[in-house]
């Protein structure tokens, strides 16, 4: 398959999801860069582990402080003390982050002449957070690319998965295990298959079973 020569942005924390994301990245675009965002999350290893994932990869990495999203409203990921209750919008929610996310890596894009911007947000699997929608993501690109008067494009592979299927996607680029051991989602900052016990462990844990069954009845 050719490679797109174009320069892909990845928006990047190191977990299940956008890694993923990179490493469709790395077979779509034959230059690709990272970018994770420091705002004061539950877990600071949350960075390490996306700078050892982009280090192992080889890829230049770009780490931003957005910590002043911790200071605009309590959350259950900026905020330490709070216990994550779930609810038609979960208090994990984190009010403007992918607004902000997705605006300073279309900056950062503009910087270093990437074309192209590509992020792990899902609306299958959204959890309730308005800033995954297909809509919204579809509204920003029309935004940055008048605000900044270029031609981003800004992808989401996963949009329309759910955690069975990018699972699959996962395997289907040869990184199953890879994705699977050294990628952070659990909210209490437990590698891997994480504490089994959060929202985010069950999603992800109750997609890779079926994709294991789905996988082992062909």
């Amino acid at each position: 398959m050719k490679l797109n020569n174009d320069k892909a942005l990845v928006v990047f924390s190191g977990g299940q999801d956008s890694t993923t994301c990179m490493f469709h990245a790395l077979k779509h675009y034959k230059e690709v860069e990272l970018v994770t965002f420091n705002y004061g999350q539950r877990h600071a290893l949350e960075i390490t582990v996306a700078q050892n994932i982009a280090e192992e990869q080889g890829l230049k990495h770009h780490v931003l402080d957005m910590s002043l999203l911790s200071q605009l409203s309590p959350n259950a990921l900026t905020d330490h003390t709070m216990a994550i209750e779930e609810g038609n919008i979960p208090n994990t929610f984190v009010p403007a982050r992918n607004l902000l996310f997705m605006s300073f890596a279309a900056a950062l894009a503009y910087q270093i002449g990437a074309k192209h911007i590509i992020t792990g947000v899902c609306e299958t699997d959204f959890s309730g957070y308005p800033d995954c929608r297909d809509i919204f993501i579809k509204s920003l690109n029309v935004t940055v690319n008048l605000a900044m008067d270029e031609n981003f494009v800004i992808h989401t592979p996963l949009m329309w998965l759910d955690k069975k299927e990018t699972w699959q996607l996962a395997d289907e680029l040869g990184q199953l295990d890879y994705v699977r051991n050294n990628t952070l989602t659990c909210y209490e900052g437990i590698m891997a298959d994480g504490c089994g016990e959060c929202p985010s462990c069950q999603l992800r844990n109750a997609g890779f079973t079926a994709y294991l069954a789905e996988r082992g009845a062909k």
